[in-house]
Formats: structure tokens, C-alpha cells, sequence
């Protein structure tokens, strides 16, 4: 992309007017995704976009102001947050996201003291792309018991509901409406739109409740989460086995973000800032987001895709949809309202968005010519999908387990450096890829 197209560039000062304006495009294409992982692992949604605003906000520092990505909630870590928590409560979720962020941390680290080639080796996309296939598929489940109203936790009791089922096939159908139909900016934000649909539905049908919008005042501050103060830091091998190992993923997500928006905005984000500063941003904004009680952060795609459409590179519109998102945290009644998105609704958008995950990890494997003929390749990736999908665990001892996709992905690593005949990666190449989608 030339500068001749550029609308306004990186440094670029919009007017009051223009910059409220464009923020607000951001900070809704953002927001259907950011609030939707709280709603699933049982976090505050308050919580999630006062912490997305703040992430986004470091991240921008860190990397000198040169890179205008937004950071939100990670789909990533649905699973391992709901397992988290299910294994020791909410707060041994928040203490494995801050080791996540020590993970970042870390590579962060060595790629600025030995450089970037070295991961690629180790994360190449026969191992990355059978595991975000495994995310996705493994949270189907999820996705499908919210969507029939079906609660797993009520001893065998399975309540399902064709008028909620109705709900979530409402909400599934208009958000694929916009994601075929439309195009520009609407089509970059079919979660938001799914579940604007899907709750207006509800409301005809009678199945949303508002009591807690009517309790909730206009301003209050977001339910924070913090450790010592809400809940005892406890560590456990099998709550970082849980956690840890999905940082695998969202590195190789976190790359290939990067390299997607330095095409757009016609700069080599690898290099300058350097990929040691943006990973670095991405760690800090996940360990302040976990002290304070929100999800871990990812980089999203979908504001990516504003900046392609709309031209408009300024990382001060990037800034102040952040404190936007801060500012409406804040907003009790507009929290409250949130709450009251019925769960059906959240389960007919989530059968998308997680199927989405699975295809993003097939899209990989195609735009990477990976050779299935290569028993070697087959071997791989196959190993991973039945470990990750089937839930295999190892059980050291009585407290500590490794299982399901923590466990294939460490299991897909470890193959690609054992097993011979690997291939000689282009890594010299690496700017001029650009393979990794959003989720």
C-alpha cells in the first residue's frame, strides 16, 4: 500500500470531530469480542474493556507509538480459563494469565538479545495450525449447550428450550447476514450486530430480564479481581500447564498480526519497533489485565481490518477508542444491560466464532502449501487433534495433571523437533508472509 492511499498516517492528528468519531468505529468493532470472552469464562464485562483500553494504551507505549493495533480478549484462553476455574475458582485463572504475560516476558527477551528466527523454527505451522483447529473444535461443546439452554452442571438435568434455541439461531443467521452481505465497516462487525439482533428477538420472546439493569446505578466502578485482596495467590503445576502452554498460539497469532498490519500501513513492524517491544506490549497489557481481573490480551484482527478499509493509520484514533473503552466501563446501566444478554443469544454468536477458530487453523495449513502426502506432516498433526480434541491428560501425581489442548500443543512441539526430515523453514522470507488470522 502506498502513502498516495493513506487517509492519515501513523502520526497523523485528526480534528476533535474526526477523532471521536473515527474512535468510535474502532472501539465497536472491538466490543461484541471483547465482552463476549468475560461472558463466557464468568468474568466482569466491565472489567474486560476497562483492561482492553488499558493494554491497548501500554502497548502503544511500548512499542514508541509506531504500531496502532487495539488489544482485547483472547479466544484463546476460554477453555483453560473455564478449566482454571473450574480446578481452583476465578482467581486461579487471573494468577495463570499473569504467568502467561511472564511467558511474553520472556521471549520477549531472547528475541531481543538473539532475534526473531529462532521461533519460527519452533512454532512453524504444522504445529501451530492443528492446534487452533483444537481450540475451536474444543469448545463446540460450549457453544452448542448455550445456544439449547442446556446447563452441564445441573447433575444430568439437561433443560432444553426451542424458544431459547430460536434466540440462537436469530443471533447465528444475522451475523452471518453481515459477515456475507455487507461490506466496509458493517461487515468487520458481525459480533456486535449477532447480538444486537439476537436480543431484540429476545426481548419479543420474553426472555430477557432487565431486574438488573433497574438495580444497577449509572456510574459504578467494574468488579476488580485482585490478588490478596479478592482471592489467595496460590500456584499449582497443573493451573500453569493449564495456562501456560496456549501461549504457543497466540505468539504465532501475535506475529502474524503484526506482519498483516505492517503490510497495510506499508511499514516493517518486525524490525522497527521490533518484535520484542510489540510482544513485550502484548505481555504487559495480559499481566495488568490479570492483576486487575481481565481476560488475557491479543492484538484484534477486526480493528486491523478497519484500518485496511478506512485508510486511517493514526495511532491517536487507536488511543482514543482505548479511552473510550475505559470511559464506558464505568457505565453501570450499560453493564447491567450486558449482563442481561441471554445466554442462548451468546451461544448462537459463539457456534460462528468458534467454528471460525477451527477454519482459521485450516486456513493456515492451505496458505502454507502444507504437504499431507509428507507422513511426516500427517503424523503431526494428527497426533495433536486427537490429543487436543479427546482430551488426553497426564496425571503426575494427585494435583497435578497436563491434559487436553495444553498437552497437544506441548506434544505438537516436541514432535516437530524430534521427528526427523524436518523441513528447511524460509525464515528469511518471514516479512512477506502474512498467515495467521484473527481469533
Amino acid at each position: 500500500m502506498t502513502n498516495t492511499q493513506t487517509v492519515l498516517d501513523i502520526h497523523d492528528r485528526p480534528s476533535a470531530g474526526k477523532l471521536t468519531t473515527l474512535s468510535i468505529q474502532h472501539m465497536f468493532a472491538m466490543f461484541g469480542a471483547t465482552i463476549l470472552v468475560p461472558q463466557l469464562v464468568g468474568l466482569s464485562p466491565a472489567i474486560a474493556l476497562l483492561t482492553s483500553g488499558i493494554a491497548t494504551l501500554i502497548f502503544m507505549f511500548v512499542t514508541k507509538f509506531q504500531v496502532p493495533a487495539y488489544l482485547g480478549s483472547s479466544f484463546a484462553f476460554i477453555l483453560p480459563i473455564q478449566m482454571a476455574t473450574k480446578e481452583g475458582g476465578i482467581g486461579s485463572a487471573m494468577i495463570g494469565s499473569l504467568f502467561v504475560a511472564i511467558v511474553y516476558f520472556i521471549v520477549s527477551l531472547i528475541i531481543w538479545k538473539t532475534g526473531y528466527k529462532w521461533i519460527m523454527k519452533i512454532l512453524p505451522p504444522i504445529v501451530v495450525a492443528p492446534v487452533i483447529i483444537v481450540i475451536g473444535l474444543a469448545l463446540s461443546p460450549v457453544a452448542i449447550d448455550m445456544a439449547m439452554n442446556i446447563d452441564p452442571d445441573l447433575d444430568g438435568i439437561k433443560e432444553y428450550s426451542m424458544l431459547h434455541f430460536s434466540a440462537a439461531l436469530v443471533t447465528l443467521a444475522a451475523a452471518v447476514v453481515a459477515t456475507l452481505f455487507f461490506r466496509g465497516i458493517i461487515s468487520l462487525m458481525p459480533v456486535l450486530i449477532g447480538i444486537i439482533v439476537g436480543y431484540v428477538y429476545s426481548l419479543i420472546i420474553g426472555i430477557v430480564n432487565f431486574n438488573p439493569v433497574t438495580k444497577a446505578d449509572w456510574i459504578s466502578a467494574p468488579d476488580f479481581l485482585i490478588p490478596g485482596v479478592h482471592y489467595e495467590f496460590v500456584i499449582t503445576p497443573t493451573l500453569l500447564w493449564l495456562m501456560v502452554p496456549i501461549a504457543i498460539v497466540t505468539i504465532s497469532e501475535h506475529i502474524g498480526h503484526q506482519l498483516v498490519l505492517g503490510k497495510i500501513v506499508n511499514r516493517n513492524y518486525i524490525k522497527e519497533p521490533g518484535l520484542h517491544r510489540s510482544l513485550l506490549g502484548d505481555g504487559l497489557g495480559t499481566f495488568i489485565s490479570g492483576l486487575l481481573g481481565g481476560p488475557p490480551k491479543t492484538t484484534y484482527g477486526e480493528n486491523i481490518g478497519v484500518l485496511a478499509i478506512t485508510r486511517v493509520y493514526s495511532v491517536y484514533v487507536i488511543g482514543g477508542a482505548a479511552i473510550l473503552a475505559i470511559a464506558f466501563s464505568f457505565f453501570g446501566k450499560v453493564m447491567a444491560l450486558i449482563a442481561t444478554i441471554p445466554t442462548a443469544v451468546l451461544g448462537g454468536i459463539s457456534i460462528l466464532l468458534f467454528g471460525i477458530i477451527a477454519s482459521s487453523g485450516l486456513r493456515m495449513l492451505v496458505d502454507n502449501n502444507i504437504d499431507f502426502g509428507d507422513k511426516r506432516n500427517l503424523v503431526i498433526s494428527s497426533i495433536i487433534l486427537v490429543i487436543g480434541i479427546g482430551g488426553a491428560k497426564l496425571h503426575f501425581t494427585n494435583t497435578f495433571e497436563v491434559g487436553g489442548m495444553a498437552l497437544a500443543a506441548i506434544v505438537g512441539v516436541l514432535l516437530n523437533l524430534v521427528l526427523p526430515g524436518r523441513p528447511q523453514e524460509a525464515i528469511d522470507s518471514l516479512e512477506d508472509k502474512s498467515n495467521t488470522e484473527s481469533f
